[in-house]
Order: structure tokens, then C-alpha cells, then sequence
């Protein structure tokens, strides 16, 4: 649903993005990570029909973003950094204005639509400048759902929000993203790995990594990592570990847990819990531990490490 070849923007002389080319699906929530400054709005507004590139092409929803911006625009929906909204209105009046805007046939059902599909239809009634900032938020990914677009675009939705109201705006992306396209900007990396199918991480202007979280941290450590829980004089249990064929770099962690890598393709987890068991111990637990998203954004971005693309 998003098709971006060799897409580039300059500023003067400075350039923003450069030759940036990636892919997002129907159905796929795909996170774009960076720091500030490294392209991200830049993308977005180009992809929304906000302003045209210096170079190269983007398809949304099957249309070009420069030859054919209407129709762009009639298909995606765009929630900005900070939403644009009318505080001294009512959340329903609001939606059906918007909805007016676009010329929606029985503006103020499709208002009420756009309410439920962000959990907020018994705020109908209420001023957007009596509401939480996280309902605030809400209303502005409804304003964004009002044509039910096939695209959402969504920079920074849950920036400036408390604990409570980000698990709130989450779970709502999640949802939406069942059966549309969600491109999701943040600098927020436990967002992006809660709630996205598949990350773009940009850095000064340039994709360096596109993959899933697992698939990065495989691609970067060459092995997977599992962490053991067990109950039993653990001081033998690395040295036992480390003579099963496979296991590499067993250890007592800080924790009191076990954790040992193995190469991928060479699952040597049920060796492992065979040996536990066999040796004496009680096996707790067994699972997986990944490098976090975080780590792989500072291993990627890091000055003198050089870029994993994926092919």
C-alpha cells in the first residue's frame, strides 16, 4: 500500500533524505525509527501529499504522491505531532465538521463511526478542551479515520503522553492496523517493538536496517540467546551446558538465571532441557531473550559501524 524508489528531498543545500526506498503492506504496522533530525517528518510529508520530493517516486494506496495528490489524500489519513484541533468544540460537532469537510454523506454517523473505533463514544457530548491529552490524541487518529482511509500515517502519536494514556493510544494502532496500512513515526524504541510488525531505522537521512526486531538482533549478534531459570546449585550448570554440540557461552547471570547462545538453525533447547532434567535439576523456565530494539538502534547508528541493509 506504500511504495517509496529512490526518494529524495534537499533543503537548499542541505539534504534531508536521500534515496530512500522501502515497502509497506495492507494489514502491517511498520514502524520508522530515528533520532530527531534524521528524516522522519520529512518522509511523512511528502508521503501525505504535503509537499513533492526533490527526487524519486512514492505510491500510496496504488497513486502517485506528486502526479496524483487528490487521490492520495482521499486515502490516507494523517495525524501530525501535534494534531490541529478545535478545543472550544465538542468531539462529535468536531468529527462532523471534519467529516463536512470532505463531503461524507451522513457526517455525523460517520462522526460517531470514527468515536467508536477509538473507544470515545460516550465522550461524544464533551469539549475537546475538557478531554485528557491521551483523548485528545484519540481524536485526532478519529479525525484521521473519518474517510476510512486504506493508509494511515501517524508522526509521533503518543509524544507527550503519560504512561496510562500511551498503553491507551497503543492498543488503538494495534487495532487499526489490522486492516490498514499503518506507518508509524516515533524515536520511542519500546513502542516500536511492542507494537510494530516491522521496523525502518533511518539515520541522517538514509535507511540503515529494515526488519523485524527479531531479525535484526539474529543479524547483528549471530546467534540466538536464551535465558534458563532453574532451581538447584547452579555453579556446575554453565560447564554441563557449554559440552552439549551447539550451546556457546553459558552463563550465571547476575539475576541467578542461566543464559547460553546457539547458532541459528541449530536449536539445541530440547538438549538443554534434557540435560537439566537429567542432571538433577528443576527446569523453570525457557525463553528467549533478544537484544533489545534500543541496542540495535545503537549498535546500527553508531559512527564507525558500517549499515546492515537488508535485501
Amino acid at each position: 500500500m506504500i511504495r517509496v524508489e529512490n526518494l529524495t528531498k534537499d533543503y537548499g543545500s542541505r539534504r534531508a533524505i536521500s534515496n530512500l526506498n522501502f515497502e509497506a503492506e495492507q494489514g502491517e504496522v511498520v514502524g520508522f525509527l530515528g533520532p530527531n533530525g534524521a528524516g522522519k517528518t520529512t518522509t511523512m510529508r511528502i508521503l501525505t501529499g504535503y509537499m513533492p520530493p526533490t527526487e524519486g517516486t512514492a505510491i500510496v494506496a496504488g497513486y502517485d504522491v506528486v502526479e496524483e495528490s487528490l487521490e492520495v489524500r482521499k486515502r490516507v489519513g494523517y495525524v501530525p505531532e501535534t494534531v490541529p484541533l478545535y478545543t472550544d468544540m465538542t468531539a462529535i460537532d468536531y468529527l462532523q465538521f471534519m467529516a463536512d469537510l470532505r463531503h461524507i454523506p451522513e457526517s455525523k454517523d460517520r462522526a460517531y463511526e470514527a468515536l467508536q473505533m477509538v473507544g470515545l463514544e460516550n465522550r461524544a457530548e464533551s469539549y475537546i478542551g475538557s478531554l485528557s491529552k491521551g483523548m485528545r490524541q484519540r481524536i485526532g487518529l478519529a479525525q484521521a479515520l473519518i474517510h476510512q482511509p486504506e493508509v494511515l500515517i501517524l508522526d509521533e502519536p503518543t509524544i507527550g503522553l503519560d504512561p496510562a494514556q500511551v498503553v491507551e493510544v497503543r492498543n488503538v494502532i494495534k487495532s487499526l492496523g489490522k486492516q490498514r496500512t499503518v506507518l508509524l513515526s516515533t524515536h520511542i524504541l519500546s513502542e516500536a517493538q511492542q507494537i510494530c510488525d516491522r521496523v525502518l531505522i533511518i539515520n541522517k537521512g538514509k535507511i540503515i536496517a529494515e526488519d523485524t526486531p527479531e531479525n535484526l538482533q539474529a543479524r547483528l549478534t549471530g546467534s540466538e540467546r536464551v535465558s534458563l531459570q532453574v532451581r538447584g546449585e547452579m555453579d556446575e550448570l554453565p560447564k554441563l551446558l557449554n559440552k552439549i554440540k551447539g550451546v556457546q557461552h553459558a552463563e550465571v547471570k547476575p539475576d541467578g538465571s542461566v543464559e547460553f547462545q546457539f547458532a541459528p538453525g541449530q536449536d539445541v533447547r530440547p538438549e538443554v532441557a534434557r540435560t537439566v532434567i537429567k542432571s538433577g535439576y528443576d527446569l523453570l523456565e525457557m525463553r528467549p531473550v533478544g537484544m533489545s530494539l534500543e541496542e540495535i538502534f545503537l549498535e546500527l547508528t553508531r559512527e564507525d559501524k558500517p549499515a546492515h541493509k537488508s535485501k
